[in-house]
């Protein structure tokens, strides 16, 4: 691979690259300019793409290189091992070091599944404390950037202004946008100094609409007003705090397109990972941001409706992009990007750009000081990451957030079981969700003297599991002579594809909580915050924003009296509805 003593010249640093975010000293600067000079044509526009490991093999990878090595790679979650493996391999493969990405937004296990899961954002925003967020960075840069990551496609700094916005949930800091702002610039600070960039997330701004661009183009309808007084804020702070990259969606601003463009035809509005009055003029000129922007996965429909690929893709790095995430086909793609620059569609100057932040980007979190590919994984058992310590905040973080929404039926806390011996747990979860948090809840209530009955589809035979009643529900007489108390957990996450984060119920709604006069009635929500609306008349609802085993634990805690309800809910648990605080 290039170094520093094969410059000649340092470049001209027009992209000021010594400066904000990346801060390269001169052996960085030189590293660039010469890595740069030596590339190709083709392979500059391999350095733009960020590929998949799907499937994470290195056949996929050596045939990715066929093609032109790309200039990063992002990893879906799998053991921790695997996950270095093939970093490692990928780093041996390569002239110029790989970016490796990952969505490392609640915890490094989002990479490397056996890794330490912290809690959503969410929860750490309920802890009224900014510095559980910076804790939640830190944990997924340290043990990210140990099996190989240097890239978190994290934080999520949406604002949840809509609560039927399905994607931002428990995976934003809540619909406050001065909260948003200081939690996620804590977040990004927590992060980059593990030595991992962070990719604040979703340019121009999610929450506002009800729809998912994974599906559709979503739009943000807030005025350039109401948009600078919430996105705008944010934006400009965690790019105050440092953040390296942002990640352009598919979603559409189109006050301010109308605002740069005056006159553009409705038709003529594009998401922000094509349109360059918002990713260059708004992003770069207006808010300042002088890093790498990477375009959100470019197999969404949200980007895909607005144009043929084959100009979709050079349309996206002319619009002010620099690296473009997925391809649809590499080679295809690869085709797409090298044929729009043959035709001037984006410049050699605009391509040279663009290679020059993805490298700037490289060095900024230290790739071109490696020796080695040790240098690049360097510790693939985290055998020198504080697991405890990790393991410890995450505990002290879910104690705090966890929150107490509703407590209007004397008879339902604290649970006791001398009063609340048999309990019937009804198991509610989502399509990404499995039983291990239910059955976790099961253990430790058991160890305290409960008799749990779970009701719910699992995936494998459960503890205390019994299958009695009608239509999946234990009803009438059977509920209130076998059971002194209904405890409701709730396991419902944003998902792609699923714009829809709300509670299914039995045939004729058979085990909704109707007998909640008759039976105390418990709900303990792990995942979204919103599940009020469907279940308004219940007197006893926690949120707790996540579903790792210290938050189930801490959960206990506090339905047991033990640890007192001490979060403060980031969003409005009772989403407008005046029966809710019923």
């Amino acid at each position: 691979m290039p170094t520093a003593a094969d410059a000649t010249d340092l470049p001209p640093d027009a992209l000021g690259l010594a400066g904000a975010p990346f801060h390269l000293d001169d052996d960085a600067l030189a590293w660039v300019g010469t890595t740069l000079a030596g590339l190709s044509p083709e392979q500059k526009v391999g350095q733009l793409f960020c590929l998949i490991d799907l499937p994470a093999t290195t056949e996929n990878i050596d045939a990715h290189l066929a093609v032109a090595e790309p200039g990063g790679y992002m990893r879906r979650p799998a053991p921790s091992a695997e996950i270095a493996a093939l970093n490692a391999y990928i780093q041996s493969r390569v002239r110029v070091p790989a970016l490796i990405a990952a969505n490392i937004e609640s915890g490094a296990d989002m990479i490397g599944t056996d890794l330490t899961s912290f809690g959503s954002p969410l929860q750490t925003a309920a802890t009224g404390d900014a510095t559980n967020a910076y804790r939640l960075g830190l944990v997924c840069g340290t043990e990210a950037r140990a099996v190989g990551c240097t890239w978190g496609f994290a934080p999520v700094v949406d604002v949840q202004l809509n609560h039927a916005n399905p994607m931002v949930l428990t995976r934003g800091f809540g619909s406050d946008a001065a909260t948003v702002a200081t939690f996620g610039a804590a977040f990004v600070r927590g992060l980059q100094e593990a030595g991992v960039a962070a990719s604040v997330k979703h340019w121009p701004g999610d929450g506002v609409d009800d729809r998912d661009q994974h599906l559709v183009t979503a739009v943000n309808t807030l005025s350039v007003e109401e948009w600078e007084a919430t996105f705008g804020h944010v934006y400009r702070t965690v790019i105050d705090a440092g953040a390296m990259t942002v990640m352009a969606a598919h979603i559409a601003l189109p006050a301010w397109s109308r605002a740069l463009r005056p006159g553009i035809a409705d038709e003529d509005i594009l998401p922000a990972s094509l349109a360059p009055e918002i990713t260059t003029e708004l992003l770069r000129e207006r808010l300042g941001f002088r890093g790498l922007v990477v375009t959100d996965a470019s197999l969404m429909a949200g980007m895909q409706l607005a144009m043929p690929r084959r100009d979709l893709v050079p349309a996206a790095i002319a619009a002010g992009c620099d690296m473009f995430l997925f391809t649809q086909d590499y080679a295809e793609d690869h085709g797409f990007l090298l044929d729009g620059v043959r035709r001037g569609v984006v410049s050699e100057a605009r391509l040279d750009e663009a290679v020059t932040r993805v490298l700037a980007l490289k060095a900024a979190v230290g790739l071109h000081r490696a020796a080695s590919v040790q240098d690049l994984v360097p510790d693939p058992t985290c055998a020198g990451v504080d697991r405890v310590r990790h393991l410890g905040w995450a505990r002290g973080s879910a104690d705090a957030a966890i929150t107490l929404v509703k407590d209007k039926d004397p008879r339902s806390l604290p649970m006791d079981p001398a009063r609340h011996r048999r309990v019937l747990v009804y198991s509610l979860r989502g399509p990404d969700a499995t039983t291990a948090p239910v059955e976790r809840f099961v253990e430790a209530m058991s160890a305290e003297g409960f008799e749990l009955h779970v009701m719910g589809e699992w995936a494998t035979a459960g503890p205390g599991e019994r299958g009695f009643g009608r239509m999946g529900a234990v009803t009438g007489r059977e509920l209130l002579e076998s059971f002194d108390a209904v405890v409701y957990l709730l396991d419902v996450w944003p998902v792609s594809n699923q714009p829809t984060p709300r509670l299914y119920w039995s045939i004729m709604g058979a085990n909704a909580p109707k007998f909640t006069i008759e039976v105390p009635t418990v709900v303990v929500s792990l995942g979204s915050p919103f599940h009020l609306q469907d279940m308004p008349r219940v007197k006893t609802f926690v949120n707790a924003y996540g579903r790792n085993d210290a938050t189930v634990l801490a959960v206990v805690e506090k339905l047991l009296g033990r640890s007192p309800f001490t979060g403060r809910s980031p969003v409005d648990p009772f989403c407008g509805y005046w029966d809710a605080h019923l």
